[in-house]
């Protein structure tokens, strides 16, 4: 179908503009009319400005701006104002262009007889397959308001959870990169000038010492080689984690990982946890709502245990049962939801499972923190005597040789 561009005036003189799908021009002018915009220009949308448009103006939003929409819709809704009405008002205060030019958007597509969860379906880089099938599940029973404020508050604990898990990792990973830094540079520029004083003076270089001159001669000369080796390694990685069997192995090694490995896997508890209940409440389907977990836990290992729980579902069993047999779930969590399972509460004990696990991925990352400091200066007090001593020794042989 035809993709055409349009600009117009609303009633209050507002300029607007969008793109719209319709077999002719002459039905896009007529939608227009009876929604009340005054036209000022029309023509045919090209493939290349459609490509621009869907990056530019459509793609991810920022998750504090998605957050925040929510909750003004949400509220405009409680507050018995109409969806049209709701949606103008917030493309109109929003400061985000990209952000606007979505809901200008949407809202051009309610207007022509879409409902909210078709509209937002056209742009699925922007929304995600959860917020689409809660908004879906909202409209079927009328609850639509109620959903999307349990869709912000799901936002805000999945933001929060992100940025504890994101900063317990950032700051290992950036003392790593600064001491990395500061030993090459000792390596590459001052090991050498000391080695060269102590060759020229004829005095025998210690093992450690000549090990090091020659790794720093070594970097220095060929840099490009290693800087091309780790680019091509890193690369083959991320292609190869790209692939569902890497992606598997890759995911797999990192919840092996000692310290790491746990508060990843707590993370990913939580995140299944509050997503399954934050679903299951706003009246998704059981087995829609695994669907989607399946692809957003952010874990192959654990992604393909809830594609046996959703196998396992679908032939009538119960949810803890194919958990408990994974051994990829603790044990109180299983209990937990074959509790809530039992007494009908499956929605509520899901929330306090994620309750206990954000708490205690707040509590490893204080732990890790804690840890991470000591065990940093300890690894750089040996690397800095390491050093030292490839410098000291030689300078107490050429004291020795210059008393001779």
């Amino acid at each position: 179908m035809p993709i055409y561009r349009y600009k117009a005036r609303d009633e209050s003189g507002r300029p607007v503009g969008g793109v719209m799908e319709t077999p002719t021009e002459a039905e896009l002018v007529e939608k227009l009319r009876k929604m009340g915009y005054v036209i000022t220009g029309v023509s045919a949308a090209s493939e290349s400005f459609s490509f621009r448009e869907f990056i530019g103006g459509f793609g991810s939003i920022n998750p504090e701006d998605m957050i925040f929409f929510n909750i003004q819709l949400s509220n405009m809704l409680d507050a018995g104002l109409p969806l049209l009405t709701s949606l103008r008002t917030i493309s109109a205060q929003t400061e985000n262009n990209r952000l606007k030019k979505l809901l200008e958007d949407v809202t051009v597509k309610v207007e022509t007889g879409s409902s909210l969860s078709e509209a937002l379906m056209a742009h699925p880089l922007a929304f995600s397959r959860l917020t689409i099938s809660m908004v879906k599940a909202g409209e079927a029973s009328g609850n639509l308001g109620l959903v999307l404020k349990r869709l912000a508050d799901f936002g805000e604990n999945e933001l929060d959870l992100r940025q504890k898990v994101s900063g317990a990792l950032l700051y290992p990973a950036v003392l790593s990169i600064a001491a990395t830094a500061v030993i090459l540079f000792i390596v590459t520029f001052i090991i050498p000038k000391f080695a060269d004083i102590f060759l020229r003076a004829e005095i025998p270089l210690p093992l450690v010492t000549r090990v090091l001159y020659g790794a720093g001669i070594t970097i220095k000369d060929y840099w490009y080689i290693f800087v091309l080796g780790l680019t091509a390694f890193f690369l083959a990685v991320r292609i190869y984690a790209n692939t569902r069997g890497g992606r598997f192995k890759v995911d797999a090694v990192k919840l092996a990982i000692p310290v790491i490995g746990p508060l990843m896997r707590k993370a990913a508890i939580a995140r299944f946890a509050r997503m399954l209940s934050t679903l299951s409440a706003s009246g998704v389907d059981i087995l829609e709502s695994l669907e989607i977990l399946e692809v957003t836990i952010g874990n192959e290992v654990l992604s393909r245990v809830v594609v046996k729980v959703r196998e396992a579902v679908r032939g009538g069993s119960k949810i803890s049962e194919p958990l408990k047999v994974s051994g990829e779930f603790p044990s109180d969590t299983v209990q937990m939801i074959a509790a809530g399972e039992e007494t009908g509460n499956l929605d509520l004990m899901l929330n306090k499972v994620a309750d206990l696990y954000e708490a205690a991925v707040a509590y490893h990352i204080k732990r890790l923190t804690s840890l991470l400091e000591p065990a940093f200066l300890l690894i750089m007090g040996c690397v800095v005597a390491v050093i030292m001593a490839s410098i000291l020794v030689p300078m107490f042989d050429l004291v020795k040789v210059l008393r001779r």
